[in-house]
């Protein structure tokens, strides 16, 4: 009896006690990563950088380098080739002209490949040509287990990429306003003939309140891709699931994960510091031009250390830089941000900003 009373105390004082953090998500994708939008960082990865198919989250490079062509308001004409392409469709017909803004809403909320293909054609001039700015764009930004074979993701065997580069792809998609507004629509109804599109991403329409936006993928030999963002309390994630059977959930319980266990914290913010220069008994003011944050657990919040460096070649830095700050994470350099002299607005201040940048060059012996 006496046992079995101290195990009742033991499971009710468990009850009670507070819970820090969450345990890494079980997911059932083969290949899975989470990063943090802002600074990359990864907060949970899974076979992240194994080369995979991809099916038609590829079509996420297709909407970004349509959008950054300048030509989202010309109309396309599509070509027998675009509505024959096998796969999902939007139904273009032969010989129509649709804006290539109608096109990429169809290739983001419907998956058309039909789609993909026209703006292939009209974007690249061909759909080798457009291919062609597919991985030179992808080299640039530096997915290095990524090679593009067509622009909408069917099965190739030069077609594939990695969780993590889809990732790396996504976060800079989303600094872009028009793909962050095109992703986040639930439908949208063309002025072309009759066209009216809901969108296929399930997180973003039912399922998740959190989610911005994203692109779904299945073929029969790939299986079920999904690249999504969400944003709560301040802080934005996206997630990428290659091969998963059950990707809606996978998708929930690493984006649950991150914001359970991480937060965006502020290494520095916005504003005038008094900072010493490593290696100078120097004490000196200078000037953070933006809040400097990165996403850390209550555990490592105290376990981030700065340290201040003095510019030396002013010339190889942008105008009233003074120095960099550098910030680690148990010895681990996470961020760095230029230091500058404070602002200032008038022209008789100006010359003062000058007289600093001499200061610093004879402090440095220059």
């Amino acid at each position: 009896m006496k046992i079995v009373s101290m195990i009742m105390i033991v499971f009710m004082f468990q009850l009670f006690i507070p819970i820090s953090g969450q345990a890494a998500p079980s997911v059932s994708a083969n290949n899975a990563v989470l990063i943090e939008q802002s600074t990359g960082r990864v907060l949970y990865e899974k076979g992240a950088h194994e080369k995979q198919s991809i099916a038609s989250i590829t079509k996420i490079m297709t909407a970004i380098i349509a959008i950054e062509s300048g030509k989202m308001d010309e109309k396309a004409k599509v070509s027998r080739e675009a509505i024959y392409t096998e796969g999902s469709s939007i139904y273009l017909e032969e010989g129509e002209r649709i804006t290539t803004q109608d096109l990429v809403y169809g290739l983001m909320l419907r998956s058309g490949n039909d789609a993909a293909v026209a703006i292939a054609e009209h974007v690249g001039g061909s759909e080798e040509g457009f291919v062609f700015l597919m991985n030179e764009k992808a080299k640039w930004l530096g997915m290095t287990n990524t090679h593009f074979d067509n622009p909408h993701g069917l099965d190739s065997d030069n077609h594939y990429s990695s969780a993590y580069d889809m990732a790396i792809l996504m976060q800079y998609a989303m600094k872009n306003d028009t793909f962050k507004k095109i992703t986040g629509t639930t439908s949208y109804r063309s002025e072309n003939r009759s066209y009216a599109w809901q969108n296929k991403n399930k997180l973003l329409t039912q399922l998740y309140e959190y989610c911005t936006g994203g692109k779904t993928g299945f073929t029969k030999k790939t299986g079920r891709t999904l690249v999504s963002s969400a944003s709560k309390d301040g802080m934005n994630l996206i997630a990428v699931t290659l091969d998963a059977p059950d990707d809606w959930r996978d998708h929930i319980s690493m984006f649950e994960y991150g914001f359970t266990n991480y937060e965006l914290d502020s290494l520095q913010e916005q504003g005038e510091i008094n900072f010493n220069i490593l290696d100078l008994s120097e004490n000196t003011m200078g000037y953070f031009h933006e809040d400097i944050k990165y996403p850390l657990t209550e555990q490592e919040v105290n376990d981030v250390s700065t340290k201040n460096y003095v510019v030396k070649n002013f010339d190889e830095v942008g105008e009233g830089i003074i120095g960099k700050a550098i910030f680690y994470l148990h010895d681990e350099k996470i961020s760095e941000a230029p230091i500058y002299t404070k602002e200032i607005e008038t022209e008789k201040e100006d010359s003062l900003v000058s007289d600093i940048i001499q200061f610093y060059k004879k402090v440095i012996g220059m």
